[in-house]
């Protein structure tokens, strides 16, 4: 049951993630680390890393007596080399209690090691885990982890201010369409086309068929769900709102469904990770410009919107403007990705006059950065110009000056403008 791990097996053929030296700090802080995101993003992998024994809760062959185990003596199944690493806890939800419980009881950090792929079932439990149990959220690889982004170009140098930023991108239109449709799955990685088409058809059929319904409990239609998810990938990249999936979804079954049930559907889908809607940075202003609170619609990656859009690369590359939209959400993801590793958080801006930033980086000391996110070359400059108004706007006796403003583009070269703006190429970037 305990599973111990050799060190060659646990090391054998991984891909390193940014998210590895994070796991480590909680690690050496606190008692247990609960690493949560989307499925196949690499949870399991990634705490294997640390892990010196594994309670593996997606073994179907044994998860009744599991089960079994945790209804007579739970503390039993805590029973290993320190991390344990307790896969898909949420499988037996009193698992969470038991581990609150027994880092009390040990008083010691790096104990124990959670994954899951639901949200915490607050009812379940009757601890938040406040002080014994870290959250640290996982997504699917950045083009940097894939190794498709040449790096040259730091996120953590960008808000150091070097002098000097340079780069080239060797990804071209096709390229960036292609990965695009992959997504950061590392499973992905490395496999061909046909090969990754079916892989992510697997993967979204069973968002609709069993994750859905599995999240709660509650049964849902398949083939609802599945027409929410379509109507919610001709949004990506926009506001979230809800308003129109309802009629969506009533066009194509001629039964109209009410809008609590469409908000059930976004609150599952939220709930087992396949929505990460990007939230508003609400900034002191010089004006009395209304900032836009609503938040902007996000997939965790976006292979899923490609996917049911019917999208393949082939096509985005003589649809323009899905593509930048697609692009926008692939870099709304990496960019995730690298924020987090600095200790920062991603948001967007919008307000009543039109202005907008794609993405501002916000850092945990008060520093930030604005991007703008653009696919081709040609509205670099209007761009370029938005973020200058929006540096304007901002009240500087209430927050810092920015840190840098930043174009994210699909081109080339990495380059800083005359006016300051740098333009970076989304196959440039890294944390």
């Amino acid at each position: 049951m305990a599973d111990d791990l050799t060190h060659a097996e646990n090391m054998s053929e991984y891909l390193p993630r940014l998210i590895d030296q994070e796991l480590k700090d909680y690690l050496d802080a606190v008692g247990a680390v609960l690493i949560v995101g989307p499925k196949w993003c690499g949870k399991s992998t990634t705490g294997r890393q640390c892990a010196k024994s594994v309670l593996n809760l997606q073994d179907e062959d044994n998860l009744a007596n599991y089960r079994e185990i945790a209804g007579q003596k739970i503390s039993l199944l805590l029973q290993g080399d320190h991390p344990r690493l307790i896969d898909e806890w949420q499988e037996i939800p009193r698992l969470w209690d038991a581990v609150r419980s027994e880092v009390d009881r040990l008083n010691e950090a790096g104990l124990f090691i959670l994954t899951g792929s639901t949200t915490v079932d607050n009812t379940a439990i009757k601890h938040s885990g406040a002080g014994r149990i870290a959250r640290l959220k996982m997504r699917t690889m950045s083009l940097y982890e894939q190794g498709v982004s040449s790096g040259e170009v730091s996120m953590r140098e960008l808000f150091n201010k070097t002098p000097e930023i340079t780069g080239r991108s060797k990804l071209d239109y096709g390229e960036l369409a292609a990965l695009v449709v992959r997504g950061g799955w590392p499973a992905a990685v490395g496999k061909s086309k046909e090969q990754v088409r079916r892989q992510i058809a697997g993967y979204c059929t069973a968002i609709t068929e069993t994750d859905i319904s599995t999240v709660d409990g509650r049964q849902r239609d398949s083939t609802k769900a599945a027409l929410i998810l379509r109507s919610l990938a001709r949004r990506v990249s926009a506001p979230a709102n809800n308003s129109g999936v309802g009629e969506d979804v009533a066009k194509h079954t001629n039964v109209s469904i009410h809008r609590n049930t469409v908000m059930d559907y976004i609150s599952a889908l939220e709930k087992i990770y396949v929505l990460e809607d990007l939230p508003a940075w609400c900034p002191r202003l010089r004006s009395k410009t209304a900032i836009r609170t609503t938040a902007v619609r996000h997939f965790s990656d976006p292979a899923i919107a490609a996917y049911f859009l019917d999208a393949a690369a082939e096509d985005l590359q003589f649809d323009p403007r899905t593509f930048g939209l697609l692009f926008e959400s692939m870099a709304v993801r990496d960019l995730r990705i690298y924020a987090q590793a600095l200790e920062g958080k991603v948001y967007h801006y919008r307000d009543s006059d039109g202005l907008e930033a794609d993405a501002v980086v916000h850092l945990s000391d008060g520093r930030w950065g604005a991007f703008k996110i653009e696919l081709g070359a040609g509205a670099i400059d209007t761009a370029a110009e938005n973020l200058k108004k929006l540096q304007k706007k901002v009240d500087m006796d209430c927050e810092r000056p920015p840190s840098f403003l930043a174009v994210i583009t699909g081109t080339e070269y990495a380059y800083q403008r005359k006016d300051g703006v740098y333009v970076l190429p989304l196959g440039c970037l890294k944390d």
